[in-house]
């Protein structure tokens, strides 16, 4: 009986260490490509069709796979390449001493070869249904026996590629540095050797014109270390931002990328629109999206591993179904946990092209794109695998003086938003800091009575697990100094990823709640409402046995916070579920003007008797 206790104990040990390491472990890292080597079976093969995608303009498209075995094992799997030619001669070593491995590169999806058929161990003959985007490059399809720790190459595919491989993708809006700037930033294989990328816009039904565009590329050497410089590296092709000006406030403007070839031919992307930002102050329904640690999926169920990123799939649909009834996005840091692996960039940008392509997505940077020894960064770890923030701070644009001091500040209309970044020193003193108490004392609260501060890493508070166990409840250092910041200034909410579940507190102060209701508050709130956001889509966050006082609602689900203004008194904050779109929670401020003003605890000088 007490081996069986042990042995249940050791389990119990073993499935909470694999839960942890869902947090953080990229699906293609499980694949040691640099084991891999040539086992080509004559009687094998695999072949992919059609072998031209695209031929409508379309930049997303299925493929189908056959494959046959004559030694079919439930381990085989099927790797996609891209580009196709995936050998050794294709990149070299790191350290020049060490001859690099048979496969130099890793798949960008992969899926078992039983996935679709589960007789496959006994036919050695299967089929797959998978989803290719345009990536600049062509692909293979490679089957390998031996699993995903022993990979061995049984046969390779024909090749399958776009019809214009080159060709601008994927926009993505976000807030230029004044409040009547909108930036578009796309992705190609065009350089500026190439051809001049440029953008097409106007009001909408009017006058169209022409902006240029400035390019932006990164090499590997770019990247801070493995796998992003190593077997995850893949050409990024370039990255081109536009920057439309004094768009009038709340205008519909439509948009078409372009480049303009050497022989005065050009190349056009489809049509697409937005709707300009109101000026600081407008008083109009103004409503804001918050989430963090979405991720990536895959329609097609490859890259499937350990649960990494669910829900991802389902927070964009509930986005893309909603796109009516909100105006801008923040995605708070944790993008797409490539950590390292670059194909995957693409695959988000393309992920969320309904959104981004819609109206502005602004991202924070987070531990998973910014982390790496020796590079600066706050934290020590290997989040990043290898990125060093490179890829976040290209691919996304952000109205930041230094996109590698990543904190900037942004007005949208009665919302005035302060976006720390968690992976450099906010601590009193620091540049950061300086920045952080700017940020938030120079808002003129009449016109913008709506005050939020946006951080990756819970800086506020927290009862997920690992805070608890920590006793912190929050990022170590988190509030030390922030928090007599977000007291004088009077920060409304503050809202977090990092922890993948969603948490609401009362107005707070120093640990004390400084309201009693839950849902509506009248007045001031004489404290700041700390809201954990970051339920977006990556496997989920345990939360801690104990609940403390100042926790009001906590859900370990998928999910993401809806905030409307209706004026300058009155905001609406809702929590709903990736699941089914519907409200989970929710609370109402209204408030006067005189409420702003009104002291709170350390929030501005005593009254004196003088007269």
């Amino acid at each position: 009986m007490k081996i069986l206790l042990h042995l249940f104990a050791v389990l119990c040990i073993f499935l909470r260490l694999e839960e942890v390491k869902s947090h953080g472990v990229q699906p293609l890292s499980a694949i040691a490509i640099e084991k891999a080597v040539f086992a080509l079976d004559s009687t094998a093969y695999i072949k992919a069709s059609p072998s031209v995608l695209g031929v409508d303009e379309k930049n997303k498209e299925w493929v189908t796979v056959e494959y046959s075995s004559s030694k079919p094992s439930i381990d085989d799997w099927i790797g996609v390449f891209s580009p196709a030619n995936f050998s050794s001669s294709t990149c070299l070593p790191e350290n020049p001493r060490v001859g690099p491995p048979y496969l130099c590169t890793a798949p960008i999806k992969y899926q078992f070869a039983n996935f679709s058929n589960s007789k496959y161990k006994d036919s050695g003959k299967g089929s797959l249904k998978l989803q290719l985007i345009n990536q600049r490059s062509d692909f293979s399809f490679v089957l390998f026996s031996g699993g995903v720790s022993n990979p061995k190459v049984v046969a390779v595919s024909n090749t399958v590629a776009f019809a214009n491989p080159n060709a601008p993708l994927y926009p993505r809006l976000a807030q230029g540095k004044t409040w009547n700037e909108m930036t578009v930033t796309w992705t190609s294989g065009y350089g500026i050797d190439l051809a001049e990328p440029l953008i097409e816009w106007g009001p909408k039904g009017g006058q169209q014109i022409r902006s240029l565009a400035v390019t932006l590329t990164f090499d590997r050497n770019s990247m801070c270390g493995a796998p992003a410089r190593t077997v995850g590296w893949r050409d990024p092709g370039f990255i081109h931002t536009s920057f439309l000006k004094e768009l009038w406030p709340n205008s519909p403007y439509t948009y078409k990328l372009g480049h303009k070839l050497l022989n005065g031919t050009y190349i056009w992307s489809g049509n697409y629109q937005f709707k300009a930002s109101p000026y600081p102050g407008q008083n109009s329904v103004q409503r804001v999206i918050i989430f963090g640690d979405m991720g990536k999926d895959e329609a097609d169920g490859s890259n499937e591993y350990n649960n990494f990123q669910r829900g991802s799939l389902n927070t964009t649909k509930q986005l893309i179904e909603d796109l009516k009834n909100y105006d801008i996005v923040f995605h708070i840091g944790d993008i797409c946990y490539a950590n390292g692996y670059l194909s995957q960039w693409d695959q988000f940008t393309s992920q969320v092209e309904p959104i981004a392509s819609r109206v502005p997505y602004m991202i924070a940077s987070g531990n998973h794109e910014r982390d790496w020894p020796g590079t600066g960064s706050f934290y020590g770890n290997m989040d990043s695998g290898g990125e060093c923030g490179v890829l976040a701070e290209t691919m996304f644009f952000v109205p930041a003086e230094n996109r590698a001091k990543f904190w900037y500040s942004t007005d949208y209309g009665m919302f005035r938003f302060c976006i720390a970044d968690t992976e450099h020193d906010w601590r009193e003193g620091t540049e950061q800091y300086k920045f952080i108490e700017h940020c938030l004392a120079s808002v003129d609260r009449q016109k913008q009575p709506w005050l939020i501060f946006i951080a990756h890493r819970v800086l506020g508070y927290s009862s997920t697990d690992f805070y608890a166990n920590e006793g912190s409840f929050a990022e170590p250092m988190g509030r030390d100094d922030l928090q007599k910041l977000w007291q004088k200034y009077k920060v409304d909410i503050a809202f977090y990823g990092h922890a993948h579940s969603y948490e609401r507190t009362c107005p707070i102060y120093q640990n004390i709640c400084t309201s009693n209701e839950k849902h509506y508050y009248k007045g001031s709130l004489n404290g700041t409402i700390h809201v954990v956001a970051g339920g977006g889509g990556a496997s989920l966050s345990d939360f801690s046995t104990f609940t403390p006082r100042w926790s009001l609602f906590r859900d370990s689900d998928y999910g993401f916070v809806k905030l409307t203004a209706f004026d300058h008194s009155n905001l609406l904050l809702e929590y709903k579920k990736s699941s089914n779109g519907e409200v989970y929670d929710s609370l109402r401020i209204s408030r006067d003007y005189r409420d702003i003003l009104a002291c709170a605890v350390d929030s501005c000088p005593s009254v004196t008797l003088a007269s």
